[in-house]
Order: structure tokens, then sequence, then C-alpha cells
């Protein structure tokens, strides 16, 4: 089996040194699923959505993540980069502890984190997150994903005007999308 990167260089010499601006799928180029902050750009309040989830039960970091992506349909995925931090925070704070087995940390309410996880577990923010708007968000990241594929096929399979082409739409998109915007102003 050839190479990728042998495979993207000789359609670059074959188009004149121009290369699809991406890999095609599954050669692992991409961040994948919840790169850059997560999906859904939507910032919840991730101190109490930990407590909330610990005052189910212990959990991992990334379990907590999953979790949360999962109670809001994929509209909120925070980060990693938001998440440790504020296990550590919630660590130097008394109000949970940890343990370490697996090369993985498992996190644990204290008895003082106990009182404040209750009442963020009374009204969870994950809460906020209508039926309809998980609905919604699913039909959007659908809907993204299917235009991604769509330009990563055109990107690979596609010649330098049939690329150009695609742009022209994809400008075209962002422009309609912000006159939906000034409708409402």
């Amino acid at each position: 089996m050839r190479d990728f990167r042998d495979m993207h260089e000789a359609r670059a010499r074959a188009f004149g040194g121009w290369r699809p601006p991406f890999p095609p799928s599954g050669h692992g180029h991409g961040r994948g699923r919840g790169g850059r902050g997560g999906r859904g750009g939507r910032r919840g309040n991730v101190r109490a959505a930990i407590l909330a989830l610990l005052n189910e039960r212990p959990m991992h970091g990334y379990e907590m993540i999953q979790e949360l992506d999962t109670r809001t349909g994929g509209v909120w995925r925070p980060s990693p980069g938001s998440v440790y931090p504020t296990l550590q925070l919630l660590e130097d704070e008394g109000l949970i502890t940890s343990e370490e087995s697996g090369g993985r940390k498992r996190f644990t309410l204290t008895e003082t984190g106990q009182t404040e996880a209750t009442t963020a577990a009374a009204d969870p923010p994950w809460n906020e997150f209508s039926a309809e708007t998980v609905s919604s968000g699913q039909d959007t990241r659908d809907a993204v994903f299917g235009i991604m594929n769509a330009l990563r096929q055109i990107g690979f399979e596609g010649d330098r005007e049939q690329w150009q082409r695609a742009v022209e739409v994809l400008n075209e998109t962002k422009r309609k999308l912000y006159a939906i915007l000034a409708e409402s102003e």
C-alpha cells in the first residue's frame, strides 16, 4: 500500500503544484471529533456540571466530557482545556479528591463538596439545553459534517476549477447566513 504522503505529492505534481486543502478522511490529519474547544461553541458552567456529575458517581475527566456531550446531544462538549483546570481548582478547594489508577485520575466528591454538588445537581447546566435545542444542534452538526465531507471529496478528487467553484458556493452561503441575521435586527 502506498503512503498517503506519496499520493498527495503525486497529485500536487499532476496539478502543477496545487494541493488539496486537506487530506481525505481516515488519515489522521484532522483534529477529529470535538477538536478546538468542542462542538457547538457554547460555554456552559463547567464547574457546576462537574459537581452535578460527581454527585451521581465518581468519574474520570474524559468521561465527564463524554457524558456532557451525550446529555446535550453534542450541543455542548466542554474542552479538556476547560475541564481539567476546573477539576484541579475543585481539588485545590477541597471539594473533590482524585485517585490515580491505570494512568487515569478518578474524581470523587469530598464531604465538603457534597453540599455544592447537591445544589448544582438540583438544576444541572445541561438542563438549559431543551430537546428542541439538542435536536436542532444535531441537525446542524449533521449538515456541517455533510458539507465538510463534500469539501474533502472535492479537495481530494476535484481539480482547481472545481475547488474554486466550491469556495464561491461557501462564500455565497456565508453571505446568506449573515443576511438571515440581518433580517432579525
